[in-house]
């Protein structure tokens, strides 16, 4: 599994959703309403930090305009930065529904 910070339910009771940081074992923000919002956070925030700190710049490449690409298991999406890990190149791919999950680079192909 790619990411430091997961999307969990809140833990006061109610219906909101929080970003749980994995490297130090706390929230990193919590009360938001929607969990597909959360999920964005948590890929943004993915993308700005590894399991160890700030993720080096050569680490990150963003595409702009997002590239329409196609996953290997024939899902349509948009693929708008890339993130090495561990020496491979992870892209973050968002489907036709908005959500978000990491896909291994071998995984993607442009339309």
């Amino acid at each position: 599994m790619f990411g430091r910070f997961t999307v969990r339910p809140s833990d006061d009771g109610t219906n909101r959703f929080g970003v749980w940081d994995g490297a130090v074992n706390g929230w990193r923000a919590t009360g938001i309403d929607d969990e597909g919002k959360a999920r964005e956070l948590a890929s943004d925030l993915d993308v700005q930090y590894d399991a160890h700190g700030p993720r080096a710049a050569d680490a990150v490449r963003h595409v702009e305009p997002a590239l329409r690409v196609q996953r290997a298991s024939w899902s349509d999406g948009e693929l708008d930065v890339w993130v090495r890990e561990h020496g491979e190149w992870i892209g973050r791919f968002r489907d036709q529904d908005g959500n978000v999950v990491w896909v291994p680079g071998a995984d993607l192909r442009p339309l």
